[in-house]
């Protein structure tokens, strides 16, 4: 009995100095004050655990809550970032210092949640910045742009790991995007995509890393702006008083992040359990497939097909994308491939279902072509609905439209069925073809000029005879995208 109550006041006579010390630190690190009562409440007895030594005794022990943050003199931060200096500088100040002290002690979840995902998504990172020849340390920049999250989305629409915008996805980097899939939430292609962005600007802005990282957050018009607006400085830290205020913080975000990661363990970070992706590989898939049936009779886990493939935003592949490349884990690979047939027999089910929901929902483009139409006096959304048997919520989806108010001159995006147009009345089918003639895009008997604001509709609304489906089979256009300059034939005989 005298060797039980001997190993318990030991071990409690330890743990109290080690908690006065732990509250000592806390005290000296913390500006605000730890009262009695705080203590007493983090101690409750959710922290006390019953454990059995060898001899079948029963020690009480203690696993106390709270979380030692340590705090740093500047000169240490400093030397840490000049150690981790590489290509891009690493400049330490009051603003840089204020966000390490964000992430490594304001929001430590934050910091504790993408630390937790750096192995998932790093090592496809490093490849394609190797493949283009630029700086590792570009991965962190994944971590401000969307904290590691490729479906991430801002308020203004940009989208993925990189927060491409529509349009630049789109237009100038080909990360396509319809109803069913959206390429800038495709881990590899949207990284790819990256590196070749970040090539440009870093080429662009006088080979200067900040500069190209600011023309990023913020285009390359407004860092040009605010260069021409400091006197022709080239130096991020001499434009910083004129650039937007988003942008002043994104460069010492970068920069905080990456001293953040490289410095988890000093800091008191220590993740249990990192996230991985497995290793995959591709499976061409040539109809369409459901995800969910797809899992179920391939084995595969549908959480790691979803995580493999974040752009399928449905959890589907239609059968308007020919030769999909499917990520799935290599391990499994060689059986999906001998049995991919009987596989497709059953997750190939619900194409139906799918086609429905595509045309019904509010705000869907599926089958369908853009117009874009500029309001007039009198104009409401009603009206514009009607005439264009939309629905005005697809109007205001469309538009990013929080209510029904309009202007007059505001371009508005409407997207029609192909079949629409036989109810459109003649005053509107004039209208549509005003402009330039018909002769000025004729190239020669039986072909056409596509002109601005061209559609396959109102081509064929200028030739007679002419539908739009005459026109695709002429054409072999598989939808309705056509482009300015691009010659079209119109006739069977051209």
């Amino acid at each position: 009995m005298k060797e039980k109550v001997k190993k318990i006041l030991i071990f409690g006579t330890s743990w109290v100095l080690s908690l006065s010390l732990t509250y000592a630190q806390k005290a000296d690190s913390f500006t605000e004050t730890v009262t009695p009562d705080s203590l007493s409440a983090t101690l409750s007895t959710d922290s006390i655990v019953l454990a059995s030594d060898t001899d079948g005794e029963k020690l009480v022990q203690f696993s106390h809550q709270y979380e030692y943050v340590p705090e740093y003199e500047e000169e240490i931060i400093q030397a840490r970032l000049s150690e981790i200096e590489n290509q891009i500088p690493l400049t330490y100040n009051p603003i840089v210092n204020s966000f390490i002290s964000y992430f490594t002690v304001t929001n430590r979840e934050y910091t504790k949640r993408v630390a937790k995902l750096q192995t998932k998504y790093f090592p496809m990172i490093e490849g394609y910045l190797k493949k283009y020849n630029l700086p590792d340390e570009l991965k962190y920049l994944a971590i401000v742009e969307s904290g590691l999250n490729p479906k991430a989305k801002s308020p203004a629409g940009a989208v993925g790991l990189w927060q491409f915008m529509p349009l630049t996805g789109r237009l100038d980097y080909g990360l396509s995007e319809n109803w069913y899939l959206d390429e800038k939430m495709d881990m590899e292609k949207s990284t790819d995509a990256a590196c070749r962005y970040l090539s440009f600007l870093y080429k662009y802005f006088y080979n200067d890393w900040p500069l190209a990282l600011a023309a990023y957050n913020t285009g390359p018009g407004n860092v040009r702006k605010a260069i021409r607006r400091s006197g022709y400085k080239k130096n991020f830290w001499e434009i910083y008083p004129y650039l937007y205020r988003e942008t002043r913080s994104y460069v010492p975000q970068f920069i905080a992040i990456m001293y953040s990661m490289n410095y988890l363990e000093e800091h008191n970070f220590f993740i249990e359990e990192y996230e991985y992706m497995p290793d995959y590989g591709t499976v061409s898939i040539n109809g369409f497939l459901s995800l969910p049936l797809f899992a179920e009779h391939s084995g595969i886990c549908l959480e790691t097909l979803n995580d493999l493939n974040p752009e399928l935003k449905r959890g589907v592949i239609s059968d308007s994308h020919p030769m999909y490349q499917l990520r799935i884990p290599s391990h499994q690979k060689d059986f999906v491939a001998e049995n991919l047939s009987d596989i497709m027999r059953f997750a190939g089910q619900g194409k139906e279902h799918f086609e429905r929901l595509a045309k019904n929902e509010v705000g869907s483009t599926y089958g369908r072509q853009k117009l874009t139409y500029k309001v007039r006096s009198g104009d409401v959304l009603g009206k514009i609905a009607q005439t264009y048997n939309v629905r005005i919520a697809d109007l205001q989806k469309w538009n990013n439209l929080t209510g029904s108010v309009i202007r007059v001159g505001q371009p508005i995006n409407i997207w029609i069925t192909d079949d629409f147009y036989d109810g459109v009345n003649k005053q509107l089918t004039a209208i549509s073809q005003k402009g330039s003639s018909n002769n000025a895009a004729a190239l020669k008997s039986g072909e056409y000029r596509v002109q601005n604001g061209d559609t396959l509709w109102g081509i064929s609304r200028k030739f007679e005879g002419l539908t739009v489906e005459k026109l695709k089979k002429l054409n072999n256009l598989d939808g309705n995208g056509i482009k300015p300059g691009q010659v079209l034939k119109i006739t069977e005989n051209s």
